[in-house]
C-alpha cells in the first residue's frame, strides 16, 4: 500500500515537472514556432492579405506625392467630368483615345457613376500612342473648354480608333471646328498631365487615382468599384 501511493505521489510528481517543462519548452518556441504557422497558415488560407498589404504599402509611397498634387489632379478642365456635381470621392482616369486597355474601361467607369451617386469621375488626357491621340486629346480639351466634354467623348470612343475620320466625326457630334482647338491652356493642360503621371511613375495607360491609390492598370469594374469604396472609407 506505502509502495503504491509513492508510486503514484512520484507519478503525479513526474507528471506536473514534465508539464511544467513541456510549458517552458513551449513558451520558449511560441515566438519563432507558433508565430511563423499561424502566419504561414493565415497566408496559406486568405492569400488575400498578401495583395492587401502590397497595395497599403504602395499607398503609403504615393500618398505624398498625390497630397502634393491632388488639386492638380482632381480639378477638371472645363467640363472634363462626369458624376455628382457635390461628390464625396473623386475617381480620376488618366486616358488615351488610342489605349485598347482604356476603351475597354469606359464602359466600367460608366456603370459606376451611373450605380454611385456620390462618385464624380475626371477625365485627363495622357496622349502617348502617336500623333493622332494627340490630335484627339486636343480637341477633347477644346470641347471641355466649350462645355461639350461629353459629346466629344462619347462619339470618339463610339466611332473608333484616333483618326482624321473619327475625330472629324466626334467634332462634329460636338459642334467643335478646326480653328477651336488651340489656346495655350490646352497645351498647359498637357504639360501638366504629363508632368503629374511622371511623379505617378505612370507606365502607360490608364492610370486611375482614387483617394491615395494609384492603380496603373485596367483592373476592371470590381476593383475600381472597390478602390472607390475605400476611399470613401477612409475620407
Amino acid at each position: 500500500m506505502k509502495n503504491n501511493r509513492s508510486s503514484l505521489v512520484s507519478a503525479i510528481a513526474g507528471g506536473i515537472i514534465g508539464a511544467a517543462l513541456t510549458a517552458a519548452i513551449l513558451l520558449l518556441a511560441m515566438p519563432q514556432w507558433f508565430g511563423y504557422r499561424i502566419v504561414r497558415e493565415a497566408l496559406i488560407n486568405d492569400p488575400q492579405i498578401l495583395v492587401d498589404a502590397a497595395d497599403a504599402l504602395r499607398d503609403r509611397q504615393y500618398a505624398p506625392t498625390i497630397n502634393a498634387n491632388r488639386a492638380a489632379i482632381q480639378t477638371p478642365f472645363g467640363s472634363g467630368w462626369k458624376g455628382s456635381a457635390k461628390p464625396d470621392v473623386v475617381l480620376v482616369e488618366f486616358y488615351d483615345y488610342a489605349c485598347p486597355y482604356c476603351k475597354a474601361s469606359n464602359p466600367h467607369l460608366e456603370r459606376l457613376i451611373k450605380e454611385d451617386k456620390g462618385l464624380r469621375l475626371v477625365f485627363k488626357e495622357l496622349p502617348v500612342l502617336g500623333p493622332d491621340s494627340l490630335t484627339a486629346a486636343r480637341f477633347s480639351l477644346a470641347a471641355a473648354r466649350a462645355g461639350k466634354f461629353a459629346q466629344f467623348h462619347d462619339a470618339l470612343w463610339a466611332a473608333g480608333r484616333p483618326s482624321p475620320q473619327t475625330i472629324d466625326t466626334a467634332a462634329r457630334a460636338a459642334g467643335l471646328k478646326a480653328g477651336e482647338v488651340q489656346g495655350e491652356d490646352i497645351e498647359a493642360e498637357l504639360k501638366r498631365n504629363f508632368q503629374v503621371a511622371s511623379q505617378l511613375n505612370a507606365t502607360g495607360t490608364p492610370l486611375f487615382v482614387v483617394g491615395d491609390r494609384v492603380i496603373n492598370s485596367a483592373v476592371g469594374y470590381d476593383q475600381l468599384k472597390k478602390a472607390v469604396a475605400d476611399a470613401r472609407n477612409r475620407n
